[in-house]
């Protein structure tokens, strides 16, 4: 059985994807999990802190699939994205009204560890990584190929050494 914290970030993963992160209050998420407000808040004092764990156990589950399936700093970036699109709790973080919330949450440091430093090793590197694909997700190429191309032109020299 999923210990309770699980439960409850399972529970706000749908109610984001159905609504958008900041349409959902603490109340909706402890109904949704089956809990009383009580044990929603002895896991996680505010919304911010379920917005930051939710963001840090789906960047660290991100981060492992795209450096088990990728070796080129091209490659993870746009695994990444990928890997966001497929998932609708995730893309939700990435509409209009939720992307302030998730631009200030992607800098943050398991974000940056997960998703930037298994590409680059930099840190500073890996933080400017993870706003490149952060801006990818809410401002989209044409289609894979440009989004490949802009990776490839403009990030990847800034990023590997010649």
């Amino acid at each position: 059985m999923k210990d309770q914290a699980t439960a409850i970030l399972d529970a706000a993963a749908a109610l984001f994807a159905e609504r958008g992160v900041n349409a959902v209050g603490m109340g909706e998420v402890a109904r949704a999990a089956g809990c009383s407000r009580a044990t929603l808040y002895r896991w996680f004092a505010d919304r911010h802190e379920l917005h930051r764990a939710f963001v840090h156990r789906e960047a660290r589950r991100i981060g492992a699939l795209v450096a088990a399936e990728t070796d080129s700093v091209t490659d993870a970036v746009l695994a990444s994205v990928r890997h966001v699109r497929e998932s609708p709790e995730l893309l939700a973080w990435f509409g209009a009204a939720d992307a302030r919330t998730t631009a200030e949450l992607a800098q943050s440091s398991e974000v940056v560890t997960a998703l930037g430093l298994g590409a680059v090793g930099d840190e500073l590197a890996a933080r400017w990584l993870v706003r490149v694909i952060v801006s990818l997700l809410i401002v989209p190429g044409r289609d894979d190929a440009e989004e490949r191309e802009l990776v490839e032109r403009f990030v990847v020299p800034g990023l590997v050494p010649r």
